[in-house]
């Protein structure tokens, strides 16, 4: 009998337990499920104002540039039409063909990719040595030169701009000109001012591209560079070998910001061409020249309206900016690549 009662008692014990382990773990599975669905309406939430902040990133950005294109295909009788707002009524090529006329656009964009393309050669491979530099070595004043560096980024071009003009327009090296020539050399409308400025890290966003490669090489393993010591590889092989097939990204993603800033540029184009026609500066001619076509024609300049003008310059713009969207598609990947290791991003 006592045998029986204790089994029974083990029994009831053990149904306890059972029942007791069912009822921790539906609580446990609740607190999971709470905290599941607070991690989710969190996570959807976060993505849904995320969504909105980039929603509205794009149309600021992107709205302008709708606009424009709109502009240069409308007829300017669209202008006058309450009913037209985005979409064109009378569609027309028209104002393509007289801002490309006016721009002289084949000879200008040939010459400005000639510009831009050198100076943004000459100011990656400056930079490149110079961010490895501040990057790698130790040297007397190494962080009170880089700070000089980061002071070109908030001094403004326009506090330099006589210096600049001077300097260039009686150019000379160390006397050298002055001694061999009789004289200095004027470097005014060529593209020489660009090139030397790019050369010798003085040129335009320079401390921004030696900043973004400094971090870049900062991010990168020493491991890799002892390896090549240990193998007998000097610091100059090692850099090119080791350092730069690696900086490829990041050196794409100079490359284009070089270059689009010079194709844009109207600061120093104005300043050191004045006779020299190059994209920003023919963009800002351009109703000028089309008045001055106008005028050669029989019309009269004075009656050109200002919706007419609007859509020649509207069409100027579209003009310059649709090689720099064609750039960014090639190179998209490495640009974007470039941009999440440079430091530039959390």
């Amino acid at each position: 009998m006592g045998c029986r009662l204790g089994k029974a008692w083990d029994f009831i014990m053990e149904q306890l337990v059972t029942i007791n382990k069912s009822i921790i773990k539906k609580r446990r599975l609740k607190k999971r499920h709470k905290r599941m669905t607070k991690a989710r309406i969190g996570t959807l939430l976060w993505s849904m104002i995320r969504g909105v902040i980039i929603l509205g990133i794009c149309f600021i950005i992107l709205k302008p540039i709708f606009i424009k294109v709109s502009l240069s295909v409308m007829a300017e009788q669209d202008l006058y039409d309450s009913s037209i707002k985005y979409i064109a009524k009378h569609f027309t090529w028209n104002n393509y063909k007289i801002a490309f006329h006016g721009m002289d656009y084949m000879k200008t964009s040939i010459r400005t990719l000639g510009l831009a393309g050198g100076v943004a050669l000459l100011q990656l491979f400056a930079c490149l040595l110079t961010a490895y530099g501040f990057a790698r070595f130790r040297f007397p004043g190494r962080n009170l030169l880089f700070g000089c560096v980061i002071l070109t980024l908030i001094i403004p071009p326009q506090v330099i701009m006589l210096p600049l003009f001077m300097h260039f327009r009686f150019f000379d090296f160390l006397g050298l000109f002055q001694l061999t020539k009789g004289g200095t050399v004027n470097l005014i409308d060529t593209f020489w001012p660009f090139f030397i400025q790019a050369a010798t890290c003085t040129g335009f966003k320079n401390g921004l591209y030696i900043y973004m490669l400094r971090q870049f090489f900062k991010g990168m393993p020493k491991e890799l560079e002892e390896a090549a010591f240990v193998d007998g590889s000097g610091k100059l092989r090692t850099f090119f070998t080791i350092m730069l097939p690696s900086a490829v990204p990041m050196m794409v993603t100079v490359f284009l910001f070089s270059f689009v800033w010079q194709w844009t540029d109207n600061f120093y184009s104005t300043l050191y061409l004045n006779n020299v026609k190059v994209i920003p500066n023919a963009l800002t001619s351009l109703l000028y020249q089309v008045a001055n076509q106008y005028e050669t024609f029989g019309g009269d300049m004075n009656f050109i309206s200002p919706g007419f003008s609007s859509m020649i310059n509207n069409t100027g713009v579209v003009l310059t900016i649709i090689p720099l969207v064609v750039l960014y598609i090639v190179c998209q990947k490495s640009f974007v690549e470039g941009i999440e290791r440079s430091g530039i991003v959390g």
